[in-house]
């Protein structure tokens, strides 16, 4: 397995596996994958994790693992990269949407929240405008002892 940032020509890819995963792509652009970890099995993307840098805060987005590679903690290794690329950016707060997910991000440190007491930017993401339902559970990790 190799992890890796994800490169533009990735997006066909990256846009096929969360569709296989039921999860949202249709406003990905090759701008976001700027901020997207893949993991790489020989030469096919099997995971993939997003971020979306807003200054202090992201948004943690775009999980997926394909089915035949769950069960080796890719999810867990994206997510830790991810937190730590979050906070190389001096990122000090992780919000997320799921409707699915819920206990495998309570179980890597995640707390629920109220969906309008995350901050403004990250509520005017398109994922949390209009494309995750507003039956999604809100997610917080606070990356620094200072925001706990």
């Amino acid at each position: 397995m190799k992890f890796a940032f994800a490169h533009p020509g990735d997006i066909p890819h990256v846009k096929q596996l969360l569709a296989e995963c039921t999860l949202p792509c249709e406003d990905i652009t090759p701008a976001h994958l700027r901020h997207f970890l893949v993991v790489r099995h020989q030469s096919n993307l099997v995971g993939v994790i997003g971020l979306e840098l807003l200054g202090s805060v992201a948004l943690l987005r775009s999980l997926a693992v394909q089915i035949d590679f769950r069960r080796q903690r890719i999810a867990s290794q994206l997510t830790t990269q991810a937190e730590a690329y979050a906070r190389s950016h001096k990122v000090r707060s992780l919000y997320l949407l799921t409707t699915t997910a819920e206990d495998f991000f309570t179980k890597q440190g995640y707390r629920t929240m109220d969906r309008n007491a995350v901050p403004v930017v990250v509520r005017e993401t398109t994922e949390f405008r209009s494309i995750c339902p507003s039956i999604a559970k809100c997610l917080v990790k606070y990356l620094t002892a200072t925001e706990r």
